[in-house]
């Protein structure tokens, strides 16, 4: 492929999703041409057309290293342990749309999302937990085995009926504290995704826009968004590849 077609794609991918960098654009360009059956350009061919035409990212990502998570929550398979957090979302007429949501700890499939411009409350985890459920397993009653769901000692997380609905579905509640070796990292590192990725480059209006775009995110994130840990395949391409070896 001449370096001006391979521009052009370039351009498109990143006139979609202005925060990826050359690994994420690589990991969709990789993507596209094993579905046309050519072969794929390589990353430090594509490394060096961006920094050639000035298409990189600045170097700094946005992160706040102070809070760098160092424990272990990733397991080895799926369906071993769902994690949970929130985040709020601020809109441009002064709302916030607050947002609870569940992954999976191996693939990081968001499994489920629940949206208010109120508090998340109990109910609204409830929902969620039933959510990510019929997720993956579909309307049943209890799961087939225990899956642990791990949370902050948020009050939505701890009430008594919370509790008392997961364990009765199947789920084990763990709660962790900030900064323990268990901490809840998977979690800060997916909502860092949905900021920069999706919040900082839509338009947020007001809360009916933002929670009307959360499906086509969450969605976009599951299907298309290349991980890092996951090889920069997307959540459900890590899975299909699991399923057939």
């Amino acid at each position: 492929m001449p370096d001006a077609e391979l521009v052009v794609q370039i351009k498109e991918i990143i006139g979609e999703l202005p925060t990826y960098g050359y690994r994420r654009v690589h990991a969709l360009l990789r993507r596209r041409a094993k579905a046309d059956g050519i072969p794929p350009p390589n990353h430090k061919r594509v490394y060096r057309v961006m920094r050639e035409h000035g298409l990189l990212l600045e170097r700094h990502s946005g992160r706040d290293e102070d809070r760098r998570h160092d424990g272990r929550v990733a397991v080895d398979r799926s369906n071993l342990r769902w994690c949970s957090d929130g985040f709020e979302i601020g809109c441009d007429d002064g709302q916030k749309v607050r947002v609870a949501f569940a992954l999976d700890c191996c693939d990081r499939e968001a499994l489920g999302f629940v949206a208010t411009t109120e508090g998340i409350k109990g109910e609204d985890v409830q929902d969620l937990m039933i959510a990510a459920v019929e997720a993956r397993f579909g309307q049943v009653n209890r799961l087939p085995h225990v899956i642990e769901w791990l949370s902050d000692n948020g009050s939505c997380y701890i009430a008594a009926d919370t509790k008392a609905l997961a364990r009765e579905i199947g789920l084990e509640p763990r709660t962790t504290p900030v900064r323990s070796p268990q901490s809840n990292g998977m979690a800060e590192a997916f909502v860092r995704t949905i900021k920069r990725d999706y919040v900082r480059v839509s338009p947020r209006p007001d809360a009916c826009t933002v929670i009307a775009q959360l499906h086509g995110w969450f969605e976009h994130y599951n299907a298309v968004h290349p991980h890092r840990a996951l090889g920069y395949r997307s959540p459900r391409e890590f899975i299909a590849d699991q399923t057939t070896t």
